[in-house]
């Protein structure tokens, strides 16, 4: 979808999203928000994009700012999948996002025709029924098909690539961020080795890139030759592996006290989620992102513990533990914590010197009972009615954001 927040909040609106200047925004009350997204007309004109901040916008009076529906966006994202089902059924569809999905045209010629042409009318009904605008990338594969729609079709509405063009479209990309699965770090690493283009990665030694990136390593090598053999209705590995939380903080933290607060807050709700899938983790992971005004960076750190656990105070002492010993008194912008190694809660072994153990187990399962009935905010941590909790404010948000 072209520029979908902005788009959905013109429709809603009455507005043209592609001559109307439109940023949707975090949160309009403070000014280092960020840019959600930004409708044609805001990046011409105005050079302002997604990730930008609220006070880089200039004052004009054609701009126009609104804060995201994140509840509308979502109906909106599923109308267009509804869209999609009616010409392929549902295993030919993966939503990779709430504005991006693959569907496979295999075999619909003799239902709709020439595959351009039903893209064409998919593109045409969405449009129609929902007043969107949209772009489409087609391949062999699912790698071309994502790499036609970012590198070509964004800016002409359609593209279709073949193996034939890999050579003359794809190997002159650079820098390699630019290139679908290759991130900022990967392409530094990359640089390192003095690969700068996908072509220069498509002619790189097989077994350096994997002595370098192990299995990625692989991927890479062969994704610079157009090569991709997953598939859209591949059944997908059962159970889950991790249970996790991340959070950018609306302002900087600059205490350990109210870098612990928050802690405690997402392992609340990270245990919570692993109690309720009757799951117990060993390994518990800590992550924390400095401040940009304090020149970022951060640390992870992991630590496994002797029995698995879903306690949440057992969660927040290593977490804390963690914090302690890494920790260096910069402002806190960012927190992510997660528990892996799982296990069925069921296979826990009471310890005979925590005779407590089976007590907090089960004021752990009574107050996620309240919270499933009445709401995340029915019972909470004391901690959270403090300036330094987040969980009361986050619970009216969707995805984040403003539902």
């Amino acid at each position: 979808m072209m520029s979908f927040y902005a788009s959905c909040i013109a429709t809603l609106y009455n507005l043209d999203v592609r001559t109307v200047p439109i940023a949707v925004i975090g949160n309009l009350q403070q000014k280092g928000s960020v840019v959600l997204a930004a409708s044609p007309a805001m990046k011409k004109r105005f050079k302002i994009k997604t990730g930008n901040r609220l006070y880089e916008i200039p004052k004009h009076p054609e701009v126009r700012l609104y804060e995201p529906k994140m509840a509308y966006f979502l109906e909106i994202s599923m109308s267009i999948t509804r869209i999609l089902h009616k010409y392929v059924p549902t295993e030919s569809i993966h939503v990779y996002s709430v504005d991006e999905s693959f569907i496979d045209l295999t075999g619909t010629e003799r239902l709709w025709g020439n595959p351009e042409q039903t893209i064409r009318e998919i593109q045409g009904e969405i449009y129609e029924t929902l007043g969107l605008p949209s772009t489409a990338g087609m391949g062999p594969n699912m790698l071309l098909a994502k790499l036609a729609l970012d590198l070509e079709a964004k800016k002409k509405g359609f593209a279709k690539w073949t193996f034939e063009d890999v050579q003359t479209k794809l190997w002159p990309v650079s820098p390699l961020s630019e290139m679908w699965g290759i991130g900022s770090r990967t392409e530094k690493s990359l640089n390192a080795l003095g690969i700068f283009t996908v072509g220069e990665l498509a002619h790189a030694s097989l077994e350096m890139l994997e002595k370098k990136f192990g299995i990625m390593g692989n991927q890479l090598y062969h994704h610079a030759w157009g090569i991709d053999l997953s598939k859209i209705n591949e059944p997908m590995p059962e159970g889950q592996i991790s249970y996790g939380k991340s959070q950018i903080l609306m302002r900087d933290y600059n205490t350990i006290a109210e870098v612990r607060a928050v802690v405690l807050e997402m392992c609340e709700d990270v245990a919570k989620r692993a109690r309720d899938a009757s799951k117990a983790g060993r390994t518990i992971s800590l992550g924390i992102g400095y401040s940009k005004n304090a020149l970022g960076g951060g640390f992870q750190r992991s630590r496994t513990i002797s029995e698995a656990t879903n306690e949440t105070m057992k969660i927040y002492e290593v977490c804390k533990e963690l914090l302690s010993e890494n920790y260096d008194a910069r402002p806190v912008r960012q927190v992510s914590i997660s528990i892996t190694k799982l296990e069925n809660e069921q296979s826990i072994q009471l310890s005979l010197f925590d005779q407590d153990n089976w007590r907090g187990r089960e004021i752990g399962k009574v107050m996620d009972c309240i919270r499933n009935r009445y709401g995340s905010t029915a019972i909470l941590r004391a901690i959270s009615l403090t300036d330094a909790g987040t969980s009361i404010k986050r619970s009216t948000l969707v995805g984040g954001h403003k539902g």
